[in-house]
């Protein structure tokens, strides 16, 4: 099967530069450094790592906010990496994004329904002022929103309510792409399940395929069919969300997976990997595996060979010389991970909003 996006060595340097007068560069902030990956039609591929590793950054590459430094994207067969101008304008109708800060990423000057029309506006759809209303009421109805608020501003509405407005926007087009960055870290624990069920309803009803970036490791084990761990700008694994998270090989992996806090006393026993230093400056990463400096497993063929991304035992793909063995693994993983994603109930049976 032909995926829908392919991504291909993709890489963006921020220049630093020098001067007052006359800038000159000195060095490049490497914020994406040769990722790789495909996205098959119709499913959900997570991508977690820490902060500052390149989730954001990929995200708004792959739906050309910023251009590349190098690298290619294909999406629907078509190399997109370099389009300008009318292209561009109408690849935008096949991939929208969700932003992360729903208090931010709403012009407050704007009524609600001015937000949401706004796609309609820039790709002369629904010239009508009526049906254009029309159009945009039934989007607000379709994401939990009063459709008699449209003519109210963004400060009049909750994070979750403004979350639902940006969600509005990104499906107006009917999108075959949703790149959702961080969709639900700036809301109340007790939103996030409806916001996260709205996204799996909109999934199955449209037949979007859905990027979905975060931090939180149960959500994304619950969402998503595919999950890449990035680390300091590359993939360091990527596997089907069961194996990764029942079978992790990466110590970076494994560490994410360590620190998940699930409430059961029989978990305290269970060793925890603790990893060790800050995480290194993009600008001057380690050499050849980026995880060395941090590694607990680190020898001398780490900081002088690059692992790429291959299969490891247990069906796992990571790129790492020294993955983690069946033993290591079970030490590490807390025991009521499993028991806590299995319990817990799933997304369609969450309590409508």
């Amino acid at each position: 099967m032909t995926p829908l996006m392919e991504v291909r060595d993709l890489v963006k340097h921020f220049p630093i530069r020098k001067g007052i007068i006359v800038q000159r560069q000195v060095g490049a902030v490497k914020a994406v450094d040769g990722v790789s990956f495909d996205v098959q039609q119709g499913e959900t591929l997570g991508i977690v790592g820490e902060t500052g590793c390149g989730k954001s950054t990929t995200a708004r590459l792959i739906c050309r906010l910023m251009d590349p430094t190098s690298g290619s994207i294909s999406f629907q067969g078509q190399q997109i990496a370099g389009l300008k101008g009318a292209e561009l304008k109408a690849l935008h109708r096949d991939m929208q994004m969700i932003f992360q800060d729903p208090y931010s990423s709403l012009n407050p000057r704007k009524t609600v329904g001015s937000i949401i029309a706004d796609p309609f506006v820039i790709h002369g759809l629904y010239s009508g002022e009526g049906e254009r209303k029309k159009r945009v009421q039934d989007l607000m109805d379709r994401v939990g929103l009063n459709p008699e608020h449209y003519n109210r501003y963004p400060h009049e509405f909750s994070g979750g309510q403004r979350q639902r407005i940006g969600v509005a926007r990104a499906i107006a087009l009917e999108p075959k792409l949703l790149v959702a960055d961080e969709p639900v870290s700036a809301l109340d624990v007790s939103i996030q399940a409806q916001v996260l069920n709205l996204l799996r309803g909109l999934q199955r009803e449209m037949g979007l395929t859905l990027i979905f970036i975060a931090h939180d490791l149960s959500v994304v084990r619950h969402m998503c069919d595919r999950v890449a761990v990035m680390y300091l700008g590359r993939v360091v694994e990527l596997s089907p969300s069961d194996i990764l998270y029942s079978s992790p090989r990466h110590p970076y992996t494994g560490a994410l997976l360590s620190a998940v806090p699930v409430p059961d006393p029989s978990d305290a026993k269970r060793d925890r990997q603790l990893l060790t230093g800050d995480v290194p400056s993009p600008a001057n990463p380690p050499s050849a595996c980026r995880f060395h400096t941090r590694c607990p497993k680190a020898q001398s063929k780490c900081s002088e060979v690059d692992p790429v991304l291959e299969r490891k035992a247990g069906g796992s793909v990571a790129a790492c010389h020294y993955p983690l063995t069946d033993d290591e693994v079970a030490s590490l993983l807390p025991i009521g991970l499993a028991r806590a994603v299995e319990a817990e109930p799933s997304a369609e049976a969450q309590p409508a909003p």
